[in-house]
């Protein structure tokens, strides 16, 4: 528990929060605590130079936070490669038979260049969502176990796109570890889902997770919505990418990979006004010398209503 940092997100949490080094005290205290009674907005920040490489290696002073406009007071900054609990959830309908050798080969170079301490599943889709990990077990880091989770489902059948976004961030809040990464592979379209895009944009939306979508269908596919790929990772924060060739899939996997491990989390605690159900607007600039233009890449939203309703209801 003294390595959790509690909290709903966007990121909004209450009462006690455990992270060592976060704050005063150091990454070599154990047990560090910090406590506070008021809610806390936790944000997983990327920033990019202007040739679009990663930036590592900033402080806490190379950043600025608003929100509505208004300047607030950093009191959590990390820029550690923290493992994480991350989420891959692979299409597997008719579509994407052609396509599944460089699919799978692809998500498993992302497995082997991520945290060896990240905990990992698998979720296959196509008419129906289905996990790929054994039964009874929910998160893995064994290569292998992973390995044989992607590889056991069959491309066929339709595509239950919103429902699987929905299982993957559903199984993401069971994870032990802070930060949530869901990463979908598919053409983005739907025609099997029992929930609706709505349901699904919305759950997304309220989520703590950062959300990476890989773009894959052929020109000609009438099933394909690149659009709902772009609109996942924007409002979670994340990126959208399509590659031009199967070939470019290792690349994009690696890239994100990459982007992962070296992620910022700034924490902030935001004034109560407004009520519940207010959308507060985030915006987050980024300057250090001698790195020319940067730009930060985080969630640019987030609804004060959940911690406040919560409590009501306490």
């Amino acid at each position: 528990m003294n390595r959790r940092l509690a909290a709903t997100i966007p990121v909004l949490a209450s009462a006690a929060l455990f992270f060592p080094g976060l704050l005063s005290g150091g990454p070599d205290e154990p047990g560090f605590t910090i406590r506070s009674d008021v809610r806390l907005v936790l944000l997983d920040v990327s920033v990019k130079d202007r040739a679009g490489a990663l930036v590592s290696g900033l402080s806490k002073e190379s950043f600025a936070v608003r929100e509505n406009g208004r300047p607030q007071t950093i009191t959590v900054f990390a820029n550690e490669d923290l493992p994480v609990t991350v989420g891959i959830v692979v299409d597997e309908s008719a579509s994407m038979r052609s396509k599944r050798t460089e699919v799978l080969t692809a998500a498993m170079t992302f497995v082997k260049e991520s945290n060896a301490q990240d905990e990992i599943f698998i979720l296959n889709f196509n008419d129906k969502v289905k996990r790929g990990l054994p039964e009874g077990v929910l998160f893995s880091d064994n290569t292998q176990q992973l390995r044989d989770a992607l590889y056991r489902g069959a491309p066929q059948g339709k595509t239950a796109f919103n429902d699987a976004v929905i299982a993957g961030l559903k199984q993401l809040q069971l994870g032990r570890r802070d930060k949530k990464t869901l990463v979908v592979i598919s053409d983005g379209g739907d025609n099997a889902s029992q929930h609706t895009r709505k349901e699904m944009l919305a759950m997304a939306d309220g989520s703590i997770a950062t959300i990476y979508t890989i773009g894959i269908y052929d020109a000609d596919d009438p099933d394909r919505d690149p659009g709902i790929l772009r609109e996942l990772a924007r409002i979670s924060g994340g990126e959208a990418y399509f590659p031009e060739s199967l070939d470019d899939m290792v690349p994009v996997c690696q890239r994100i990979a990459k982007d992962i491990r070296a992620r910022y989390t700034l924490g902030y605690v935001p004034k109560a006004d407004n009520g519940a159900g207010s959308l507060r607007h985030i915006s987050v600039h980024v300057s250090a010398p001698g790195r020319g233009k940067l730009t930060a890449h985080t969630r640019t939203s987030y609804r004060y209503e959940e911690i406040a309703s919560q409590e009501k209801a306490k």
